[in-house]
């Protein structure tokens, strides 16, 4: 019997459909590579974008983000699942069909120093995607690369310089204006703001928002600053060792987060007060690792859940709606389609209790 595909928020027109996508990366040992094992880096995962909408996507350090981001665009092969752009099977597309869909789809990198080539100048880097997608040539490439340069913030004659002349603020809006070059609907922001100072971030988030309000474009948001999606993302994931744990939109999960991981990840966000303090949850133990994940709930061993016992290792949670829109994997936080006998029968001696921990700052 096939499991059904559970689609958190699912769109009746998206954008961008992917269904129960992997990306697993081989294992491999010994003088001949033998593969003892995978790590699962992405595992299961399905989510909708809609036309000119931001989902976020958090987590820890190593839960998947950016494998995911690269998945949907290719630039990683998926393992299996279905990715579907406008209609579109991006999986089933080979060479030129593949180069095309491309021009659709765009990504912004996380570090604005290496993904720029030092040898080329900005001008050049911004022209490639112009040359390569023959959208323009000569002096009309020219002008599109200036044009390009200033709606980012740059000036134009600063298109025959290299990367290392800028700050890092400045190199990032190069790879905006890379990604921008081909006209794409849809982009890729792979922590974007994670390598620049906190003033710099608030002027390149700025940037997108108003680039996405002129352009209608789209973007998967991937970030670990809870208090940056807050401010750009319609809807977030939270993920969690390669899966989505919880799905909501952004006012209710910030509200009323429900996954006991997620209100660990917004007690840890930092309040612009030094007088004013937040009630901190302190994850006990490590991260697990992708290559061996816990049975059952793969939160389950740093879990702060008052009711976590015996079943939380031994049943793994569906991601199931809690409330209108909102979905969550936790049987203990209630409603769950995981019944009080089916629990009790995997060790179960706590029954499902709400826990909403006080997460407001305390002055």
């Amino acid at each position: 019997m096939t499991t059904p595909t559970v689609v958190p928020g699912v769109l009746a027109d998206p954008l961008l459909a992917v269904r129960r996508l992997t990306k697993y990366f081989p294992v491999q040992e010994g003088l001949f590579g033998r593969a003892r094992g995978q790590v699962k880096a992405v595992d299961g995962v399905s989510l909708d974008v809609g036309h000119g909408e931001t989902l976020g996507v958090v987590g820890e350090s190593g839960c998947g983000k950016t494998t995911l981001g690269r998945a949907i665009l290719r630039l990683v092969e998926p393992t299996s699942g279905d990715i579907r752009f406008d209609g579109v099977d991006v999986r089933a597309l080979r060479g030129r069909a593949l180069r095309t869909m491309r021009r659709s789809m765009q990504i912004i990198f996380q570090d604005p120093f290496s993904s720029l080539n030092p040898r080329m100048t900005i001008g050049a880097t911004v022209r490639e995607g112009l040359t390569v997608h023959r959208i323009a040539e000569g002096e009309a490439a020219d002008r599109r690369v200036r044009q390009l340069l200033e709606e980012v913030g740059l000036r134009g004659e600063y298109a025959s310089r290299y990367p290392h002349e800028f700050s890092g603020g400045q190199r990032q809006r190069v790879g905006i204006a890379r990604a921008l070059a081909v006209e794409p609907r849809f982009i890729v922001c792979d922590e974007p703001v994670s390598a620049l100072d906190v003033s710099v971030q608030a002027q390149v988030i700025n940037l997108l928002r108003d680039l996405q309000r002129d352009r209608g474009l789209a973007y998967l948001f991937i970030a670990h600053d809870l208090s940056v999606v807050e401010h750009m993302a319609n809807r977030v994931a939270v993920m969690y060792l390669g899966r989505i744990v919880e799905f909501a939109s952004s006012e209710a999960l910030y509200r009323e987060p429900l996954m006991p991981y997620t209100q660990a990840l917004l007690s840890a966000v930092p309040v612009p007060d030094p007088v004013t303090k937040r009630q901190r949850i302190v994850l006990a133990g490590d991260v697990p690792s992708p290559a061996n994940p816990p049975p059952g709930c793969v939160f389950h061993p740093r879990c702060h859940h008052p009711a976590r016992d015996a079943a939380c290792a031994a049943i793994v949670p569906p991601l199931e709606e809690k409330a209108p829109g909102h979905w969550v994997a936790c049987i203990k936080q209630p409603p769950t389609a995981v019944p009080w006998d089916v629990q009790r029968q995997a060790g179960a001696t706590h029954e499902p209790l709400r826990h909403l921990p006080v997460l407001a700052p305390q002055a």
